[in-house]
């Protein structure tokens, strides 16, 4: 969406109210959700995935683009594709492809103070590795406020936005969807969560490669898989934790 499109969009009028009220664990997607799309960091990722699948297939990097992107549509990452096609062995890639310049990243004191605020357990859940999320986190000056990581590895390599990745979350980390809260910024990542029964918050992305982010620019109102959506991490924080109020009070 350009910058004359951004718009917080409400539930559809009757979707099932969800709020914050009973929320025990608050659960984090890391890129383009913690911090800010505008940092562009993704992109540092994005293009070393290609290098590396350049590299490891022994193709040209404009053919390597085109299967990754191909890989990422059809598995929910590249890296499933890697691993469902070529049998990748993963350790390798993952070092490859995070192994990037966090100078863009900026201190956050707003965010760690909100996230600081959230009453109970905090997580960081992500298709990357937990070195990246710890990196990262570390950056952004939040690291400390998360009790853990469930990254790509501790799923056994299920991504997002499969079930069972998020199946797997919840056993390792003893949590009670019901009582939980999922933020990411990508809305077929939220529907897992919502089926489970927990609440959802879409975190508006500037950042575009993938089909359903077209899509949403047609969107006049959410999908009922989706409860809540902020252009603003930050602030929806301090707005969900100062009111506790239920869905479609936030962001106005």
């Amino acid at each position: 969406m350009g910058a004359a499109e951004l718009k917080v969009l409400m539930p559809r009028l009757g979707a099932e109210p969800r709020g914050f009220a009973h929320t025990a664990t608050w659960i984090f997607d890391l890129d383009n959700t913690l911090y800010p799309a505008e940092c562009n960091l993704f992109a540092q990722v994005d293009h070393r995935m290609g290098e590396f699948i350049a590299h490891y297939l022994g193709v040209p990097y404009a053919h390597a683009r085109h299967l990754q992107k191909a890989y990422y549509r059809q598995f929910g990452t590249t890296l499933a594709g890697l691993m469902t096609i070529h049998k990748l062995d993963p350790t390798e890639f993952l070092a490859y492809v995070h192994d990037i310049d966090l100078s863009v990243v900026p201190q956050s004191p707003a965010l760690r103070a909100q996230i600081e605020a959230l009453p109970g357990r905090r997580l960081i859940f992500t298709n990357g590795s937990e070195r990246h999320a710890e990196r990262v986190a570390e950056k952004l000056g939040v690291l400390d406020l998360f009790e853990g990581i469930c990254d790509i590895a501790a799923c056994g390599y299920v991504p997002k936005p499969e079930a069972e990745a998020f199946d797997r979350m919840i056993r390792r980390h003893g949590i009670r969807a019901g009582e939980a809260a999922m933020f990411e910024d990508m809305p077929m990542n939220l529907v897992a969560p919502h089926d489970l029964g927990m609440t959802t918050v879409l975190v508006h992305s500037s950042y575009v490669d993938h089909p359903v982010q077209e899509k949403m620019k047609a969107w006049t109102e959410l999908p009922d898989h989706i409860h809540h959506m902020t252009l603003d991490l930050t602030g929806f924080l301090k707005g969900a934790t100062g009111s506790r109020q239920p869905a479609g009070e936030s962001d106005r």
